[in-house]
């Protein structure tokens, strides 16, 4: 059975040592989803929208989710990223949208919660700006679908 990683030996929660470890290219691409009334999915490609363009708000918010992320989580380490990519994906037969953060870094662990953080950041954002036409949005699925790099390796996600 693998440990946690984020208990001591007597069950105290701390922060991981990683200055042993070596810095290397770590990725990872999160996803999540979101189904709103057909009114609101309209409104995700109207610019005119009082709140504003509800896809470029929230690929901005994704973007800095995934720059806050130590700030939310508190024993994820500060990362220095070097890439956040955020695409959206409409699924008009089910007025759903989906969001797929890539988030990248050099470094001594990996970016799995930056991605996971961008991904949520970006959803609720999407409700905040449409909550007005509809309150009852689920947000669902949002999920680690791979990564890239590090001591345990390569992660892909088979089934949904």
């Amino acid at each position: 059975m693998t440990e946690l990683t984020h208990f001591d030996q007597f069950g105290q929660a701390h922060m991981v040592d990683i200055a042993a470890k070596s810095s290397t290219k770590r990725i990872a691409q999160a996803t999540g989803s979101i189904r709103m009334s057909p009114q609101a999915f309209a409104m995700l490609d109207n610019p005119d929208n009082r709140k504003g363009d509800v896809l470029g708000v929230a690929r901005i918010a994704a973007i800095q989710g995934a720059k806050q992320t130590a700030n939310l989580i508190p024993l994820c380490h500060p990362l220095a990223l070097t890439h956040i990519h955020v695409d959206f994906e409409k699924d008009e037969s089910q007025q759903r949208l989906s969001i797929y953060v890539t988030a990248e870094t050099i470094g001594k662990t990996g970016v799995e919660m930056e991605a996971l953080s961008a991904v949520s950041i970006g959803l609720l954002t999407v409700y905040d700006m449409l909550k007005a036409v509809d309150k009852s949005m689920t947000i669902e699925s949002i999920y680690l679908v791979q990564k890239q790099g590090g001591a345990s390796g390569e992660f892909k996600r088979t089934q949904k």
